[in-house]
């Protein structure tokens, strides 16, 4: 149990205990569906956490240089690395810092795929194909819209892989259910099965929410051995939530409270545009220890307020059984995953600091942010 008293605000924190017990479980899909499961730094990439991390998965996903840079020098591995297009200037580099590289066009393959293969003779290149299905109603969300600019469409192949390529890879799941992932798979067999014949592997990318409540762990790996001998190929997987799924929160403070219109406002030292952002952009409303998600009557009501100048920098009104005083504690639960690797400093307001509740019961505070941080990324 995490002693909050602990916690410097604002602050994420990791549950080390937590984080162990979803990485065991995709340990288990990986060992008994015989696929590898890879960490999406995209979602996650906290990598304080990276030596528990590699005791369990087979390596990461880079969608950057950056990332790819971050694989080797914390995982130890070479990276999976997709990027939705390559600056040629940067090509070597990630090229060498990577054991499979995807290109999102064909142009791309066309134009680079030989140097690619130049710089890193043992790379294995993946296309990124639309399978145009999922079960992702959030169209910021969705990328298997037949006009998509994410993947090419059955409408661009012939009966052959192109050259230079090895591999498939698709990502159309959002936190989504094995059900889901198997609509997906049909439509995959459906559109690309001359590409899967001759095919080595088949990256299926993120959004198996394995590690939430309720999901059917036998179903996802009977699915996945079912597709693996079928076709022949090895599976990779890459979630960016499952792995840091409830495992941490954000630790604010009410700084002041202000009243218009007869609405409380409890504003908090960090800031839902800066440091939460997928709470204004899905929207997703989050959860927050001791208090109702609704206006419930009798209780007392309170919007929660962000630090910036944003007009829309809040959540309507939560419910609470006692009043709200300066200085009270607002912990904002599952804030680790998509959350800490979209943050900003707009408005030079502060970033949170970052630390994890290690399993002997420790804070173990990792990194606290200063001006020179915020002033580095403008110079």
């Amino acid at each position: 149990m995490v002693d909050y008293a602990q916690i410097p605000s604002a602050c994420y924190v990791l549950e080390e205990a937590k984080l162990r017990k979803n990485l065991e479980l995709m340990a288990h899909v990986q060992k008994e569906a015989g696929v590898d499961i890879i960490l999406a730094f995209k979602g996650f990439a906290m990598w304080g956490a990276f030596p528990m991390v590699k005791q369990y998965l087979k390596g990461a996903t880079a969608s950057s240089l950056n990332e790819a840079k971050l694989c080797h020098e914390e995982m130890g591995s070479l990276a999976h690395t997709y990027c939705v297009a390559y600056w040629e200037n940067e090509l070597e580099d990630i090229a060498k810092l990577s054991s499979h590289l995807t290109f999102n066009s064909l142009s791309q393959i066309e134009r680079l795929g030989s140097k690619a293969k130049r710089y890193n003779p043992d790379l294995s290149i993946g296309i990124r194909v639309n399978p145009e299905q999922s079960d992702v109603t959030t169209d910021l969300y969705n990328p298997s819209s037949p006009k998509s600019r994410l993947g090419m469409t059955s409408a661009h192949f012939g009966d052959h892989l192109p050259e230079y390529v090895d591999g498939l890879h698709f990502h159309v799941l959002c936190e989504s259910t094995s059900h889901a992932l198997e609509e997906v798979l049909k439509s995959m067999e459906e559109k690309f099965a001359p590409q899967l014949k001759e095919a080595e592997w088949v990256n299926m990318g993120g959004g198996h929410l394995m590690t939430r409540e309720g999901y059917d762990v036998g179903h996802l790996i009977k699915i996945l051995k079912a597709f693996k001998e079928k076709w022949q190929v090895d599976i990779i997987l890459e979630p960016g939530s499952a792995a840091a799924w409830q495992t941490g929160d954000l630790v604010t403070t009410v700084l002041d409270i202000v009243e218009n219109g007869g609405v409380s406002t409890a504003i908090i030292d960090a800031s839902f545009t800066c440091h939460m952002p997928d709470c204004l952009e899905m929207p997703y409303r989050p959860t927050i220890i001791g208090a109702g998600a609704k206006v419930i009557p009798g209780k007392h009501h309170y919007r929660i307020g962000g630090l910036s100048c944003l007009a829309g920098d809040f959540m309507e009104e939560y419910s609470f059984d006692q009043p709200l005083q300066i200085g009270d504690q607002i912990i904002f639960e599952d804030m680790i995953h998509y959350t800490m690797v979209k943050t900003s400093t707009f408005n030079g307001v502060p970033h949170p600091s970052i630390g994890i509740w290690r399993e002997d019961g420790r804070f173990d505070l990792l990194r606290s942010f200063g001006y020179e941080d915020y002033k580095g990324k403008l110079s």
